[in-house]
């Protein structure tokens, strides 16, 4: 598969996880519980999916690029991670879903930043 495709997959599942991210933050801030949320399943599913493709695609990018691996790469899995976590905080803290809101792009700006200036 061509580098442009893999790009286009992993700008998709980013996507996906930063739209259930964000619904997830502004149910719990509406103060929604996992309980009572009627699209659970679905929202776990999108988010386990968007994590999945994110992390392959993102795979399929290096090696295409055949660069080898180094600190930009590390940092970037390492939000992959972090972000992938994020989405369980609103339920668990509400208090946190607020900013949540701000940071989830602000992380994604940095993820960003990280594979197209590959600074380090």
């Amino acid at each position: 598969m061509s580098l442009l495709f893999y790009k286009v997959l992993h700008i998709l599942a980013i996507l996906f996880l930063f739209t259930v991210g964000g619904g997830v933050a502004l149910y719990a801030a509406n103060g929604g519980s996992k309980e009572g949320n009627k699209a659970s399943g679905l929202i776990s599913a999108l988010h386990g999916l968007g994590l999945l493709v994110a992390l392959v695609s993102g795979f399929g990018m290096w090696a295409k690029l055949g660069v080898a691996f180094s600190g930009w790469l590390a940092a970037k899995i390492t939000l992959w991670f972090v972000i992938g976590l994020l989405v369980l905080l609103p339920y668990r803290k509400p208090e946190w879903s607020k900013p949540l809101l701000v940071l989830l792009p602000i992380l994604g700006a940095i993820a960003a930043y990280l594979a197209l200036y590959k600074p380090f």
